[in-house]
């Protein structure tokens, strides 16, 4: 999770000013705030996440503390391909997060026939990474999804308007699952080059190779 420091800060000569920092993980804002207020020039020192929630020293260590041995800080890649001589789908996802201080990564893709568009098929790649974040246990947390189609990460974060029938079904299922987790969803739309391990297991599912699979990764 990242969180903006507030607080009013007092100069050496009195001068109190407000005090707010660039947006950080909150592990790190947290040593700042405590070293602020060491050194006695900082108070009513606050955090503020990204949906505008405040959170005190004590509540965001108490929250920290809390979700330390689950899942948390968890980004996820999603990818989808349709081909239409064979009318089949592949779906892809990668989700990177943290646990008891390590950081991991989870891949999965899946073979899909049911699909008539390669926008359905991104948004079962979508719906796929939701599955596997209900198998790893992650809930009420926020979680960044990234993806290159402009379609699905526009539609949910409700830039543009879904019109289509079957997508419409998808988004409703994606939104109805998220309330369900208690997921606080972050969306970002990169290039498809910026999503190239998504796309290259939605590629490989249509190939016939499944991949699924946790590994443990150095600090990202």
């Amino acid at each position: 999770m990242n969180v903006i420091i507030e607080c009013i800060y007092r100069t050496p000569k009195g001068v109190e000013i407000t005090f707010r920092s660039d947006e950080m993980q909150a592990t790190q804002a947290l040593l700042v705030a405590e070293d602020l207020e060491k050194i006695g020039r900082a108070k009513n020192v606050i955090f503020i996440d990204r949906f505008d929630s405040s959170w005190t020293i004590k509540e965001l260590k108490g929250y920290l503390k809390g979700i330390e041995t689950e899942p948390h800080n968890v980004t996820v890649y999603f990818d989808g391909g349709f081909e239409r001589a064979s009318s089949s789908s592949g779906l892809g996802c990668v989700i990177y997060y943290e646990q008891s201080g390590k950081s991991y990564r989870l891949r999965r893709n899946a073979f899909a026939t049911e699909l008539v568009s390669n926008n359905e098929a991104e948004y079962a790649a979508f719906y796929l990474s939701l599955q596997e974040l209900e198998i790893l246990g992650v809930h009420h947390l926020p979680v960044r999804f990234i993806g290159d189609s402009q379609v699905v990460i526009n539609h949910l974060s409700e830039e543009w308007p879904v019109i289509e029938k079957d997508l419409s079904s998808w988004a409703d299922r994606i939104e109805a699952k998220m309330k369900d987790l208690g997921i606080q969803p972050e969306y970002e739309l990169v290039p498809r080059k910026a999503n190239a391990e998504a796309d290259r297991l939605a590629t490989q599912a249509l190939n016939g190779i499944e991949i699924t699979g946790t590994s443990e990764m150095e600090k990202y």
